[in-house]
């Protein structure tokens, strides 16, 4: 009903660039903050890159700022996250999830918590 399909991992060697995709079917995604998350081996998930609902705020984690953006249109239902300047840390599943803004969203925009739906995730995999 409500679903959230990423694409656009694989393996990509260090230094190399990756866009990854989630695309929403069932609801419209301009109503919700996007999250990209990732968890690699032997870690929890976290989440990296997330944008609001209207687009005008955006959160990175330290280890991806300046290196991934995260973008959304709504024309086309879709986010995306732009990958570049990979490093074998990078390595891990990726999800993007979708929450229901409310007042204190943008104080925890990528936390994992204030995410209600959940893509089935993708593989990206840094190695030369």
């Amino acid at each position: 009903q409500l679903q959230l399909v990423e694409s656009g991992g694989g393996l990509v060697q260090p230094g190399g660039s990756l866009r990854l995709s989630c695309a929403a079917s069932g609801f419209t995604l301009d109503y919700y903050a996007i999250g990209w998350f990732r968890q690699a081996p032997g870690k929890e998930r976290e989440g990296d890159s997330c944008i609001s609902s209207s687009g005008g705020s955006t959160n990175y984690a330290d280890s991806v700022k300046g290196r991934f953006t995260i973008s959304r249109d709504n024309a086309k239902n879709t986010v995306y996250l732009q990958m570049n300047s990979l490093k074998p840390e990078d390595t891990a599943v990726y999800y993007c999830a979708a929450g229901v803004p409310h007042p204190l969203l943008l104080f925890r925009l990528c936390v994992s918590t204030e995410y209600d739906y959940w893509g089935q995730g993708t593989q990206v995999t840094v190695s030369s």
